[in-house]
């Protein structure tokens, strides 16, 4: 028998290793026959294997010389896995912030992060890809109809067309079946601790063979409704005549509430409808084309943010005097082709178009009091921003996959990515004006009926552009050797201008004019482009079917690109507030990391247990981390120092008995400075108090600082236990979570940053499956442990300024307990 029959055999009744999902048996196609990355890769193989096609052609994951984590269907419905926010429990490596629907979530992959935390999240991270099929988008859609989701550790930019610095995540969904009609509909209705609504989700999936063996329909749809469970008891009653602090800073007496405050309840919901749907037309399996078109949007109407006790808030409470709704939605439009040409290659083509937008609203108080401009003389002095932004993306990219067979195969591919920036912000200070008179600064009269006191937008655009490649030789059976690089070249342009309508005209300077809009005047801006190469050397050896060693050496960049603040006028105002952009501060440059990475698979005692073990090393230079604009200390990002990023991860799954499985994950990550960069880590002067000038401080982060935003040790552990019972299955599962202390910021014990403590969750469910229905009950979070997630802003900035309490600070919270009853049914 060759060596590559013994794997074939062998795989027969492998026992496949993934992350999170259950062992279970496989069959794997040979070398040369492994089907191109078509969306429908699993099709090929017999029996409930994951298979994954984070190499581009479909293998299993024992076969898959990377560090890869694969979650199936199955694992996300049993750990209710609705969106990106949910995986890092349960793939090593990864951190994810969970910090409530207004974002996306913070992503961390490896300790690849230098920015502070933050209680609202991002929107967005170019630090890594996030894929829906094939089209690179990062949005937390929603994981319905998805066959797997597939986590890529490492810089892909060698394979992928979207260039990586950390790693990627991909959602690879269920595809149009031309053969039988298919549909399942899904219910969920839970409760949650300290919330007063009733928590449901209802989604539906329906496939629909048009015309057998050539077109095909398929849509899922599903709407949620999370209830909330943090209150704002502090909201003001009427702007700019209400008193936000009518007691002062101890307290609010009933007679003072019931004059100017009120309460609103659970403001931290998530109202969310996504919708997919996609068209195949196939002439034969030779020729594919899907059109997809997906929509979804999130609505709430607060942050997942306590205040930290100020003037009394509780650990469910914030100190807002403002609501602050968030409304994202995003429409994503594709062409797919797949198509095998003359059976030398397939041909993947991808074009698509994603156009999100977030629109917000955000209490703005304490950042104007932040700045010490005496606002706080007007009694009822209050502020609330608003923002508008868009970002619209096209991206092409085509990808030939050989399919020749024998020692050689290969990947070449070329992209082209288009992505249009525009942000509208404002900052409203209701009652102000007419507290000045109706004049401006300089005593002119003055129209200003929505009380803006700062108004900007900027616009940018990024174009990236590259060729990307891989070849892999087969030296022996067992022994392959890949080589892979990459070309990239990008420009970056942005534009702006900013506008104080309460400064007004002086009759001195009529350059310094300020018009209520900003789109009154000439935009400044600037340009940047860079261009480089990046590399990739894999091998592995596989000394029998149930072992595998293998170790990469790549090279990732991220792409640099403009800062999102307004340029500032030249010649700067003297002697007035601003919040803008000098010239060296509105770009930012690219970073790039080396990596080391020597892993193991293996599978023992007869394929009862698997294993995968790896180390990794990652030098990364020229790192992009969070700064503040000389003028306003308005967050951007700069280039500077260098850092290291060094662990392991570990992954295992063990089934000693039939019925039970057990399945953990581990990771350890030690991520730091490496060199010293000055003045980055922004304070006050003298914390706590705002009397002292000048009001901030620039701090170094020193060599040996901890990067922020990553857990330095995290991982899970869970059971299943699985028996038969009538016409079905009857399963129960517990899992434990755990995520080790986070630090907030660079230079955290100098620069008044935390270190998150660590924390462990528990979930459970008890299952009844047959193959047209389930009933589960479920609950997480089972203890009701009351952890922090992330923190926004230092804790420089709490304190009291001129009489006025500051809510400046925030704590980002975990979901309380849940307890809920699901159904499933298929037709």
């Amino acid at each position: 028998m060759t060596y590559r029959a013994k794997i074939k055999a062998g795989l027969l009744s492998a026992t496949i290793f993934t992350s999170s999902a259950l062992a279970m048996p496989a069959i794997a196609q040979e070398a040369a026959a492994s089907p191109v990355d078509d969306g429908n890769a699993a099709a090929v193989y017999d029996g409930n294997a994951i298979v994954v096609t984070g190499t581009r052609r479909a293998t299993t994951i024992m076969d898959t010389p990377i560090n890869i984590a694969a979650i199936g269907a199955d694992e996300i419905a049993r750990q209710r896995i609705d969106d990106v926010r949910d995986l890092a429990d349960f793939t090593p490596g990864l951190t994810i912030s969970d910090t409530g629907p207004r974002g996306t979530g913070t992503i961390v992959m490896r300790g690849l992060n230098a920015s502070d935390s933050d209680s609202g999240g991002a929107t967005y991270d170019d630090a890594m890809g996030i894929y829906l099929g094939e089209v690179p988008l990062y949005y937390d859609f929603k994981l319905l109809d998805i066959q797997r989701v597939e986590t890529l550790l490492g810089p892909q930019g060698t394979l992928y067309g979207l260039g990586t610095l950390a790693g990627a995540i991909r959602y690879i969904p269920n595809r149009p079946n031309t053969d039988a009609f298919e549909g399942e509909t899904h219910g969920r209705l839970y409760t949650k601790a300290h919330s007063d609504d009733v928590g449901y989700q209802l989604d539906t999936t329906i496939n629909i063979p048009i015309v057998r063996d050539h077109i095909a329909f398929r849509s899922t749809t599903g709407l949620y409704f999370d209830p909330g469970f943090i209150d704002s008891p502090l909201l003001l009653q009427e702007p700019g005549v209400s008193l936000p602090q009518p007691g002062g800073t101890d307290g609010v007496s009933a007679a003072d509430y019931a004059a100017n405050l009120k309460r609103k309840d659970d403001l931290n919901f998530e109202k969310t409808f996504t919708t997919r749907n996609q068209l195949l037309l196939q002439t034969t399996e030779d020729l594919k084309v899907i059109f997809t078109y997906a929509f979804q949007r999130t609505k709430t109407d607060g942050a997942q943010a306590n205040s930290y006790g100020v003037m009394g808030t509780g650990k469910y409470e914030n100190a807002s005097r403002y609501t602050e709704p968030s409304d994202r939605r995003a429409h994503l439009a594709s062409m797919e082709i797949n198509a095998n040409i003359a059976d030398i290659a397939d041909l993947v083509s991808t074009t698509a178009y994603t156009d999100v937008r977030v629109k917000s609203r955000g209490d703005n108080t304490d950042l104007l009091l932040d700045l010490d401009y005496n606002y706080e003389a007007f009694p009822a002095f209050s502020s609330w921003n608003e923002t508008d932004n868009r970002r619209k993306q096209f991206n092409q990219e085509v990808r030939l996959v050989s399919r020749h067979g024998g020692p050689f195969n290969w990947v070449l591919g070329g992209f082209y990515n288009e992505q249009k920036y525009h942000n509208d912000y404002a900052e409203h200070t209701p009652g102000l004006t007419a507290f000045y008179g109706n004049e401006d600064w300089y005593g002119n009269p003055l129209v200003n009926p929505d009380d803006l006191e700062y108004v900007s937008y900027t616009k940018s655009k990024i174009t990236e552009k590259a060729i990307f490649g891989e070849g892999t030789f087969r030296v022996t059976p067992a022994w392959q050797v890949t080589a892979g690089a990459r070309y990239f070249k990008y420009t970056s342009t942005i534009k702006g201008a900013l506008t104080l309508p309460l400064g007004g005209d002086d009759p001195d300077t009529p350059e310094y004019d300020n018009p209520l809009s900003p789109y009154d005047l000439s935009p400044s801006g600037g340009n940047a482009k860079q261009d480089g190469w990046v590399w990739k050397l894999n091998t592995s050896y596989n000394f029998t079917p149930d072992l595998m060693l293998y170790a990469t050496y790549s090279k990732g960049y991220r792409i640099g690109g403009p800062n999102r603040v307004a340029p500032c006028p030249d010649p700067v105002p003297a002697d007035q507030q601003n919040a803008c952009a000098l010239p060296n501060e509105l770009q930012y440059g690219p970073d790039k990391t080396k990596n080391i990475e020597v892993g193991v698979r293996m599978q023992l005692f007869d394929r009862k247990l698997s294993f995968n073990f790896d180390v990794f090393h990652i030098n990364w230079d020229g790192i992009q981390v969070d700064s503040a604009t000389y003028y306003g200390v308005t967050g951007i990002t700069v280039n500077g120092g260098s850092a290291k990023s060094q662990g392991f991860e570990t992954s295992f799954q063990f089934k000693p008995v039939p019925r039970l499985a057990i399945q953990g994950t581990y990771s350890y990550t030690d991520a730091k400075l490496t060199e010293d960069v000055d003045g980055i880590i922004t304070v006050r002067t003298t914390p706590n108090n705002y009397s002292t000038r000048p009001k901030f401080t620039q701090l170094d982060a020193l060599s040996g600082d901890r990067l922020p935003g990553s857990a330095k040790n995290s991982g899970s552990l869970g059971a299943t236990y699985t028996m038969p019972m009538a016409k079905g299955d009857l399963s129960f599962n517990w899992t434990a979570t755990y995520r080790g202390n986070v630090v907030s910021r660079i230079g955290w014990d100098r620069g008044y940053g935390d270190k998150i403590p660590g924390y462990v969750m528990h979930r459970a469910s008890l299952s009844y499956d047959t193959d047209r229905y389930s009933v589960s009950l479920f609950a997480n979070n089972i203890f009701d442990n009351f952890a922090i997630v992330s923190v926004g802003q230092d804790r420089s900035r709490i304190g009291v300024n001129d009489g006025v309490a500051v809510r400046y600070y925030r704590q980002t919270v975990a979901n309380p307990r849940t307890i809920g009853l699901e159904a499933r049914i298929k037709y």
